[in-house]
């Protein structure tokens, strides 16, 4: 009981979003002798009872959000795709998304932003599951990323069984003649799906062997 106080008192005095210096800055100033390795051991047991987020900034440093509501639980858009692929993909951010359903699709596209080959090769088996089809266009036309939806829908139907992808989804998502070749994740392209590249006008970052989680 008196432990639990003692954490809700460095909470109140923390609640915000801080730097590791702030953090150390505060207690400091409250009384808390503390230095780097004492900050970092603090963040380190707060994150484990659910009251830290850490982002990045733009320049690599690291801000601790200190909330209660972060224990509150929440999802992480990785975790979607964890529950529904055999390709795992490491969860490196503490970020969570509180106050909302798990959505496939915005985990489709959020992954696709990523650029990462691997969230790639996972999120071929959402396709299994979703059928709103009206969403996933319009979270890709945001992004500008319906023909890489497309081309991958097309590499994933090679492989798993799919829900259907609605014709209106194909008809506004298809490449005009005039359109250029995009790259899902930069410089890389597929020997193996060519068809599919030629279709969406858009080049498949892998190859067949790179599916063997998939077939096996």
């Amino acid at each position: 009981m008196q432990k639990q106080i003692i954490i809700n008192e460095l909470l109140k005095k923390l609640e915000g979003n801080h730097t590791l210096e702030s953090i150390i800055e505060i207690l400091n100033e409250n009384g808390i002798k503390t230095n780097k390795q004492k900050a970092i051991h603090l963040i380190y047991n707060l994150r484990k009872k659910g009251f830290v987020k850490t982002e990045r900034l733009s320049n690599n440093k690291r801000v601790y959000n200190i909330f209660f509501d972060n224990s509150l639980g929440g999802f992480n858009y990785y975790e979607i795709i964890n529950e529904n692929s055999p390709i795992k993909l490491a969860i490196y951010e503490d970020y969570k998304i509180h106050g909302k359903k798990k959505i496939l699709e915005e985990a489709l596209i959020y992954a696709l932003k990523e650029k990462s080959i691997r969230a790639t090769l996972a999120i071929l088996a959402l396709f299994q599951k979703i059928n709103n089809w009206p969403l996933l266009y319009k979270l890709a036309k945001k992004e500008g990323l319906q023909r890489h939806v497309g081309a991958l829908y097309d590499v994933a139907r090679t492989i798993i069984k799919t829900r259907k992808m609605t014709k209106r989804f194909r008809n506004l998502s298809l490449p005009k003649k005039s359109d250029k070749f995009q790259y899902i994740i930069e410089n890389l392209k597929s020997r193996d799906f060519k068809n599919i590249e030629k279709i969406w006008k858009v080049y498949i970052p892998f190859n067949k062997i790179d599916l063997e989680d998939y077939i096996s």
